[in-house]
């Protein structure tokens, strides 16, 4: 007998995530769920070939409506939240009420802060909620908990991170792999990093480095964009002394977001303008997204977490790095296998009772090494290098 799952949110990475659990999820039954049908049929569609099975079914439904919600998923073991993250709260409090466990794919920290503040419920209710999985925040965290399990004592945690087209076009050089809300809302105010053992705001774009990387990729520029850490500056703060996360893009891209920021394009505050009230955020992406999307898309995604600390006694290294290409056997991006992967694998360890009970941070949630090797099981290679300094 197995498992009964609802991904709400068909498109990109919740079709990912449903072939995910389908494969390895021991499931009975997947509900794929989107405002848009026809959205919902495609990613069954598309599950149901890929996998040779019959389980995915499409479901309409739009987030708005909570009650709707909670006929759907009653009676299922789990459900995963590919959706905005403002939906995420109000899909949490369904999922406290009918007892199904629950991961998202987060995007805004202080509504992640608002659901761990569900724990006991959560413990008491005998089910797992794990918020902000994914890429980054997501497997970014949870590779940093893997460098910090190799060392007997860590100081320093750096991560890099970041989805790329394989071959840039000028002149963006970009091509986004995901919704247009998520990328402005990472180039918007500030992150949380650790510096010298306390909590340090730091505003976006700055940090600004170059890094060399293997396997054809050059170099790429790094630079702070906000909540890719969500709350593990907070749950490290007291063992580590330094922690940062920067993403990575081709050389270029931060002048050019940072020059649209200072014009006070990502806005949300109202402005009127000759009669007419606009929100500067909403009329950037309008114009913005049909410049760097695309229906079919070559990406790469790049992640380097090093940890500095002792081993042994010893001053020492441990660096862990993932290049992923787009596959060409399930059409799947890197961003996808990344993102939707990583949300999927918490959630089918979670419906197993593999993982702790309760509202649980993504770096409490599993360890690294475990995370490491679902992924392994899934094609995802991780190089690791350890040295003594």
């Amino acid at each position: 007998m197995g498992y009964r799952y609802a991904v709400l949110g068909s498109g990109r990475q919740g079709v990912a995530s449903g072939y995910d659990i389908v494969k390895f999820g021991d499931a009975s039954e997947l509900l794929m769920v989107d405002k848009d049908m026809n959205v919902a049929e495609m990613a069954v569609s598309r599950i149901n070939r890929l996998t040779g099975t019959e389980i995915a079914a499409p479901v309409k439904a739009d987030m708005v409506d909570l009650d709707s919600l909670r006929e759907i998923i009653e009676g299922f073991d789990s459900l995963l939240s590919a959706v905005p993250y403002r939906f995420n709260k109000g899909i949490t409090r369904a999922a406290l009420d009918l007892g199904v466990n629950m991961v998202d794919m987060g995007g805004h920290t202080g509504i992640v802060m608002e659901q761990l503040a569900f724990h006991d419920e959560a413990e008491k209710k005998g089910i797992t909620i794990v918020p902000d999985c994914g890429m980054g925040p997501g497997l970014n965290v949870s590779l940093a908990c893997y460098v910090m399990e190799l060392l007997d004592d860590a100081d320093e945690v750096l991560i890099w991170d970041g989805g790329l087209p394989q071959n840039p076009e000028p002149p963006w050089n970009y091509k986004m792999t995901f919704n247009v809300g998520g990328l402005t809302n990472e180039y918007d105010g500030s992150a949380y990093f650790l510096k010298d053992g306390e909590i340090t705001e730091v505003p976006c774009f700055q940090g600004y480095e170059i890094l060399d990387f293997p396997d054809s990729l050059d170099k790429l520029e790094a630079f702070v964009t906000s909540g890719g850490l969500s709350t593990a500056p907070w749950t490290f703060r007291g063992s580590l002394q330094r922690l940062e996360n920067k993403t990575l893009r081709y050389p270029g891209h931060r002048d050019q977001f940072l020059a649209f920021s200072q014009l006070g394009l990502l806005g949300l505050e109202e402005m009127e303008i000759n009669g007419e009230k606009v929100v500067p955020r909403y009329v950037f992406h309008a114009l913005l997204e049909n410049c760097i999307s695309a229906p079919f898309i070559r990406d790469v995604a790049v992640m380097r977490v090093k940890g500095m600390g002792c081993k042994d006694g010893k001053p020492a290294e441990a660096v862990v790095e993932v290049v992923d290409r787009y596959d060409e056997g399930t059409g799947f991006t890197a961003m996808q296998r990344l993102t939707g992967w990583h949300a999927s694998a918490m959630l089918i360890l979670a419906t197993r009772g593999e993982l702790d009970r309760g509202a649980v941070s993504v770096e409490r949630a599993v360890s690294g090494r475990r995370m490491v090797g679902e992924l392994e099981k899934r094609g995802i290679v991780f190089k690791l290098t350890e040295q003594y300094l």
